[in-house]
């Protein structure tokens, strides 16, 4: 990756805007799993939701180019438009440091407020305590970025490994003659989170998301706060990790645009050249043991985090590539990127209202097939919405709520989007 720290222009980048718009809808791709199935099909198609035929290519492909990619590529973004961000607050005369702790404020609030009103996969409120972090390296070169990375994602394998031991070590108490009942308690909940859970569990999770809003509400409430502080604890580390990838590649001109095609052409060559490879295996590893509880855990979490930035990197530079054909097609992609937490958020009511219980139910009666005529609709629709709203206002109306709370005054919201703002 080079190296050469270019200025970063005032004006509103395009590329990253596109970036942005593959991501959102992106991260659908996994996400739809995680709202319509019990937690642990995310991860093990065995679990809940068909392991065979088309079901089992969705998780195959998924797993290869999708799984992790995506939330990198969006924590990729998060870093390039946090600097994009305190370097026109500098440029205006405000104070970089208050706008961006302000937005990070309020980011965490709406981040909590998705996550106990709406679904527990919210990841604005980890981007909001991570983004405090990041502030603090905004003015290191590109390589001491990708340095400092580097050992954050060392630190995440040593974390994820530490689970896939723990994850070995239950399933070898249980095969001993006669195991204890804290280890047959232990096994259950590895099984719970990333096997095969017990008829019970399942059976409860079902009643809970098919039920009514108020349950639904009260069981969230009980695991924001640990929920929040795990995901701190678990991916903190590859999250800060990505987001300086993302800083010095805005840094480096790769986000921009600036490179060669022979650069970019390079870079996606490295990217899946070494990364689909490794993930075809890890995926013929896990399928192939029948998706049992440790193959998951070693293959599915710990072992992906190895490759997952070289990926991630390779889609950022493929996504560049194409953005620079221009066409209606990434015109509406990066219209749906500008306003990608309006179409985040919205994408969370729209999922909920179809698969919970104060909506319309389906929740747990999809095939992992199935799901994907939702994630094609849902697409269907950012697509459509984006653009037309932007022709008429400057920001997404969420975007517009943010930007008005971080700055404690109401932003200018008629007329079409500026190229700066």
């Amino acid at each position: 990756m080079t190296i050469n720290e270019p200025d970063v222009a005032p004006s509103r980048i395009a590329t990253l805007d596109v970036i942005r718009g593959v991501a959102v809808m992106g991260i659908l791709i996994m996400n739809i799993v995680a709202f319509a199935m019990p937690e642990p099909a995310y991860g093990n198609p065995a679990a809940y939701g068909g392991h065979r035929g088309a079901d089992l290519t969705a998780w195959a492909f998924n797993f290869i180019f999708i799984d992790g990619k995506m939330r990198g590529l969006f924590s990729f973004l998060f870093g390039a438009s946090m600097l994009l961000v305190i370097d026109r607050a500098t440029a205006k005369g405000e104070n970089p440091a208050q706008v961006h702790f302000s937005r990070m404020f309020w980011l965490f609030l709406f981040g909590e407020a998705h996550l106990i009103l709406l679904w527990w996969g919210d990841i604005l409120n980890h981007y909001a305590l991570i983004g405090c972090i990041a502030w603090f390296f905004r003015t290191l070169p590109p390589y001491k970025l990708v340095a400092i990375a580097i050992m954050l994602i060392v630190v995440e394998l040593w974390m994820v490994g530490g689970m896939a031991y723990d994850a070995h070590n239950a399933v070898a108490a249980i095969q001993m003659a006669h195991p204890s009942a804290e280890a047959l308690r232990r096994h259950q909940d590895f099984q719970n989170s990333f096997g095969m859970p017990s008829a019970s569990w399942l059976r409860d999770d079902l009643s809970l998301h098919r039920g009514p809003y108020a349950a639904l509400l009260a069981d969230s409430f009980k695991k924001a706060f640990p929920s929040t502080g795990n995901s701190l604890l678990f991916v903190g580390a590859e999250t800060l990790g990505y987001i300086l990838l993302g800083m010095a590649c805005l840094k480096s001109g790769m986000l921009t645009g600036a490179w060669s095609s022979t650069a970019y052409r390079r870079w996606i060559a490295i990217g899946f050249g070494v990364g689909v490879p490794i993930s075809i295996a890890l995926a013929c590893y896990i399928a192939g043991s029948g998706f049992a509880l440790f193959p998951v855990v070693l293959g599915g979490v710990t072992l992906p985090t190895l490759v997952r930035p070289l990926m991630i990197i390779g889609w950022a530079c493929l996504i560049v590539l194409l953005a620079r054909r221009g066409g209606a097609l990434g015109t509406r992609i990066g219209a749906a990127g500008r306003m990608a937490f309006s179409n985040y958020l919205g994408t969370t009511i729209l999922c909920t209202t179809l698969f919970y219980g104060f909506g319309f139910g389906l929740y747990g009666r999809l095939s992992r097939a199935e799901l994907y005529l939702v994630v094609f609709a849902v697409w269907a629709l950012m697509l459509l919405w984006s653009k037309p709203w932007l022709e008429h206002f400057r920001y997404g109306p969420l975007e517009w709520l943010w930007r008005s709370l971080a700055r404690l005054r109401f932003q200018p919201m008629r007329g079409a989007a500026l190229a700066a703002d």
